[in-house]
């Protein structure tokens, strides 16, 4: 239970927080360096629970909780009956309109997007003309609009590339809208989440048959919101798009007032997404990796599906043979167990008897469920396979892990009783 869970892993909150704190200054420092920092509409609500804020993606957000820490926001957000709430509203919200819309994605994005039913959303991936990812983005079938929501640090440039996309493809019929830099967008996590959200949905919302990976326009407490049943932690939950921001600190709050619910910060954020196995952009993907190499070919889509086959997405031939079939590349992405200490990004991964170099560490943490190091990261694609022996190089010192299927920990997403 979370008792134990909490025993067991006590001594890992000062290595998460702190390496949640690198990562937020990182990013921070990597994409915003010459601006203001941003603040979303829930800052004062973050400063007033005692939120320690640092720069992240150009904003201003809460890493922790006083009276909370990194290890108890982890262990409440995977405890039974118990939800968090993440302020997410750094990320980029837009809506594309235009007869064109679904076609003109495809020609940016992996994935069969116009194949989407009514309400359904997929994770995708931005590519170059070489098959690098540039971002990744989970797109939506909103009806009469598509909803896409993309990552905080790389929303500017995403922007970019795609007003140059349709300056290309000038001839289709299609429009993007920028929600802007003050959007609320708040997640809901943990197991918890249908629970304390369901109460505020309009009568007779059938929250069995709301499936994990749709999304839907609605109204939470007499609000209007874009709820999508979606989430970065390997737990059920939602994400909230508040319509009008003038209702942003009420939504929240109105969360927040459930005896259930928490706040979390960026450190809970990140250690409960790697133990998801789920990828952090700037950290596990840059523009440097395609998706074969990423290990995130099923976002193309499965053997012999249309956008396998098709293609027409920026370097497509570059990743794909003319079949479909995924080419082969040196490296891929694997995640890492058995290491005594943790082991940090960066980090240098070496064959087994410590001579050889094969790798690189990319994400790593402690963690708290498991009161284990864990760690995210590339290695040459012959020695991708679980179980496989190696070493990483911590401090000087060449310490043996082991190739571990992901994810670490047990996800519990949401699935429609049969």
């Amino acid at each position: 239970g979370q008792q134990a869970c909490l025993r067991r892993c006590k001594n890992a909150s000062i290595m998460m927080l702190c390496r949640a704190t690198n990562v937020a200054r990182a990013t921070g420092r990597r994409t915003f360096a010459d601006g203001p920092l941003l603040k979303t509409m829930l800052y004062d609500l973050h400063v007033e629970r005692g939120g320690k804020m640092v720069p992240f993606a150009g904003y201003e957000l809460p890493v922790q909780y006083a009276g909370a820490g990194v290890l108890k926001e982890h262990t409440h957000c995977r405890a039974p009956g118990k939800a968090s709430v993440f302020d997410v509203g750094h990320m980029g919200q837009i809506k594309w309109t235009g007869a064109d819309r679904a076609a003109f994605l495809e020609k940016c994005v992996v994935g069969d997007i116009k194949g989407l039913g009514a309400g359904e959303g997929r994770l995708s991936l931005l590519t170059n003309e070489s098959g690098g990812i540039l971002d990744d983005t989970v797109i939506t079938n909103a009806g009469d609009y598509i909803y896409m929501v993309v990552n905080g640090a790389c929303k500017v440039t995403d922007m970019a590339h795609l007003e140059k996309m349709m300056a290309e493809n000038s001839d289709m019929d299609v429009q993007m809208n920028y929600l802007g830099d003050d959007a609320t967008l708040v997640a809901l996590q943990g197991d918890g989440a249908k629970t304390a959200l369901q109460p505020l949905l309009p009568d007779g919302f059938d929250m069995e048959r709301f499936a994990f990976m749709t999304g839907v326009d609605t109204t939470v407490g007499g609000m209007e919101c874009r709820v999508t049943r979606c989430g970065y932690t390997g737990e059920d939950g939602f994400e909230i798009g508040v319509t009008h921001t003038k209702d942003a600190v009420a939504v929240a709050e109105l969360l927040l007032s459930n005896e259930n619910v928490e706040p979390c910060g960026l450190g809970a954020r990140d250690s409960l997404r790697l133990e998801a196995g789920l990828c952090l952009y700037g950290n596990d993907l840059d523009d440097t990796v395609n998706p074969v190499e990423g290990t995130l070919l099923w976002t193309i889509g499965p053997k012999d599906t249309r956008r396998r086959t098709e293609q027409g997405f920026p370097g497509a031939s570059n990743m794909l043979t003319a079949e479909g079939k995924p080419k082969k590349f040196g490296r891929k992405r694997v995640g890492f167990m058995g290491h005594t200490k943790p082991a940090r990004p960066g980090a240098d991964i070496y064959s087994a008897d410590g001579t050889t170099k094969v790798g690189t560490v990319t994400s790593g943490t402690v963690s708290p469920c498991l009161n284990a190091p864990i760690a995210m990261g590339y290695v040459e694609t012959a020695l991708g396979k679980n179980g496989t022996e190696l070493t990483v190089d911590i401090r000087g010192k060449k310490i043996p892990t082991k190739v571990a299927k992901m994810p670490f920990v047990e996800p519990n997403y949401w699935r429609v009783p049969e």
